[in-house]
């Protein structure tokens, strides 16, 4: 889903200050083309409401939700901290995330940007098809819940009744190599049920069972595109897909979180106080350096104050260098 910190890394703050500490698999050109198939059934008038299956923390549900209209509804579907339905999808969990995925952490990352949560489904995504969302109700859905391909299957199917005719469905992990039951899911989806792909980005898939030729006509006009997001595009099947790739070059960097002008003021001042606290061990130390060189200085003195040593100089100084030179050889000798 995202790209912040990684679970087994070190922990996320307790409130985030921007989309960037929400850990997770999400990048940029997934969030700018999110905001792209939202923002444009927006600016259609399209309203309907949006469904995520799958959020771990949280970061592409708040994407999500800066796109909810009056009269929607968002919906998260998740295990969360909840049991998996059966052995594999326990496996799959404990590899993964199960040590850092809670409701509790999703939440309080949405509350962070968001002043409602969205409605809240803990359970396996397979509890959708009976009767939980209404069919052709939903003009967006996020596909990111479990990798098996059975789960997948059933996942597509319930987006398939539950979007409108041209809404617009994305899968996570489409092609990578530890998910090879989303690959066929989506392939299958495709090849034998009318899903239509509309883009492909390095880690999602976009598509759609309406007409694909509006948003793909749209995406290479290059309305509303980001200026580092580079399109090429293949056949399939006879069918058009286009390809996303490029840099984040232009992609807005998403809004700060409401604890951001607070937290970095606590930053600040943290960064100030362990600057002072650097300053006083500084002067400390120049103070030691001083005071062990005045020492040092005032022991020598002392050292060349020795009657001895006076009488030394003494010598040196007025005896004739002859006689100083014999002293000394007699001394050795």
């Amino acid at each position: 889903m995202t790209d912040a910190a990684f679970p087994g890394e070190s922990q996320q703050a307790a409130e985030p200050a921007s989309l960037d500490d929400v850990p997770g698999w999400f990048w940029d050109h997934d969030r700018h083309s999110f905001d792209w198939f939202l923002g444009r059934q927006e600016k259609a008038g399209v309203t309907g409401d949006l469904l995520e299956m799958g959020a771990y923390l949280g970061r592409s549900a708040i994407v999500i939700g800066e796109h909810l209209q009056p009269g929607e509804t968002f919906t998260v579907c998740d295990l969360f901290d909840s049991d998996a339905p059966d052995e594999e999808n326990a496996a799959e969990m404990d590899l993964s995330y199960r040590k850092t995925l809670t409701r509790e952490a999703f939440e309080r990352n949405y509350l962070a940007f968001h002043d409602e949560l969205p409605e809240i489904i803990q359970a396996p995504t397979s509890v959708l098809s009976r009767g939980h969302i209404p069919a052709g109700a939903f003009r967006f859905i996020h596909i990111d819940a479990s990798h098996l391909y059975e789960h997948v299957v059933g996942d597509l199917q319930v987006a398939r009744v539950a979007l409108q005719e041209q809404g617009v469905v994305v899968l996570d992990d489409y092609r990578s190599q530890h998910t090879p039951g989303v690959a066929a899911a989506t392939w299958e989806a495709v090849f034998n049920h009318g899903l239509k792909p509309i883009l492909l980005t390095e880690c999602k898939f976009y598509g759609t069972w309406g007409d694909v030729e509006p948003f793909q006509r749209e995406l290479l006009d290059r309305v509303d595109l980001a200026v580092g997001c580079q399109l090429s595009a293949e056949t399939v099947n006879g069918r058009q897909v286009l390809r996303m790739t490029g840099d984040s070059e232009g992609i807005d960097r998403f809004r700060g979180s409401r604890h951001r002008e607070r937290l970095a003021a606590e930053a600040a001042r943290r960064e100030a106080e362990q600057s002072a606290v650097e300053a006083r061990r500084a002067l400390r130390s120049a103070h030691d350096e001083a005071a062990v060189d005045l020492a040092a200085r005032r022991a020598r003195a002392a050292e060349a104050r020795r009657p001895v040593n006076v009488a030394k100089r003494a010598a040196r100084d007025l005896l004739p260098p002859v006689v100083t030179s014999a002293i000394r050889r007699a001394r050795r000798g």
